[in-house]
Parts: structure tokens; sequence; C-alpha cells
């Protein structure tokens, strides 16, 4: 067995599923990925702001779910596959069992309590919240020279004003600011 990078924290595969099922447990809809900001890097100092955004980039131009891509690629850095199975099945699994839950108590509730409608939409509103807490965070610590903010621009608005999607934004975006950050010689 290779020798563990000095970066990488020695966790055993327990302790990841454990985190991720806490996670799962307790982040409310499109906020987990704040949650888990707040978590791998703050509470759980696993990874570090570059490594999580680098990270959230392949996620988020991956098919799938964030969450569960980041709880894939986070376990696999840190325990390899049986890291990575932890991790997915942690994030999942409660997330999984209150939906069955919840389609159950809703499709037979929601037309005669309106009290489940208003929960359903303060959730809605926590979660855009939340989203927006880590786009802040993130952009504060991402976008830090005029490049940055003109490519961050750019992608908002191929997605935003021409309606297209995220993907193609990446795939038209991404090689610009390849070439534009690419390493340069001394002098040039």
């Amino acid at each position: 067995m290779s020798e563990r990078a000095p970066d990488i924290p020695n966790v055993s595969v327990a302790r990841i599923f454990l985190a991720f099922l806490t996670i799962g447990a307790t982040s409310l809809g499109g906020g987990v990925v704040g949650y888990l900001r707040s978590s791998l890097v703050g509470s759980l100092r696993w990874i570090d702001d570059e490594t999580f955004v680098e990270l959230l980039s392949i996620c988020q131009s991956l098919p799938g779910l964030n969450a569960s891509n980041m709880a894939i690629l986070v376990g696999d850095r840190l325990r390899g596959g049986a890291g990575a199975a932890a991790a997915l099945v942690g994030i999942c699994l409660p997330g999984g069992l209150i939906m069955v839950a919840a389609a159950a108590a809703y499709g037979s509730a929601h037309k005669d309590f309106p009290l489940v409608n208003a929960v359903l939409h303060g959730v809605s509103a926590a979660a855009v919240g939340m989203v927006l807490y880590v786009t802040v965070e993130l952009a504060r610590k991402t976008i830090t020279k005029p490049p940055d903010a003109f490519f961050a621009a750019a992608t908002l608005a191929f997605v935003t004003l021409l309606h297209e999607s995220v993907l193609l934004a990446l795939f038209t975006v991404a090689p610009v600011a390849a070439l534009w950050f690419r390493p340069r010689k001394e002098g040039r």
C-alpha cells in the first residue's frame, strides 16, 4: 500500500460514514453544498477551501447530485473506494428514508393540511439562503482578480441571459479561461 499524502488526514471508513450520515440527516435541500463546506472545510478540516472549490467544480460538471458526487470524491480522497462507498451511503441514507416517509405523508395529507404547504415554502426559502451563503463565501475566496470576475460573469451570463445549460457554459468558457490562466514563461 502506498503512503498517504501528508495533507490528507487519516480518517477511518466508519468516521467517514458517520460524518456523511450526519450531513445527510441534518442538511436541507439546495443548502447541502453550504453545509458540506462548513463541515468538510470548517469543523472536520478534511479538505481546504481550494480543494473544496476544485471538487465542487468537478461535481457540478458531472451528472448526478452535487452532494452525492462530493461525498464520493471526498470519501475516495480520504480512504479510496471504501471511503467513497461509505460517504455515498452515509449521505444518501437519511434523505432516502425521509423521502419515502415524506412521499407517503404528502400523498395523503398535503391537500388537507395547509400547514404542510407552509412548511415546504419555509424549507425552500432556507435552501435558497444556504445556496446564496455558499455562493458569497466561495466568490469571496476564489474571485480575487478581474479575470476571475470576468469568467464567472461570462458563465453566469451564458446560463441566465442566453438560457444555455451549465455544461455547455462550462465547455465554452473553461477553454478560454484555461488559456488565459495557463502558466507563462517569465518576461511574457
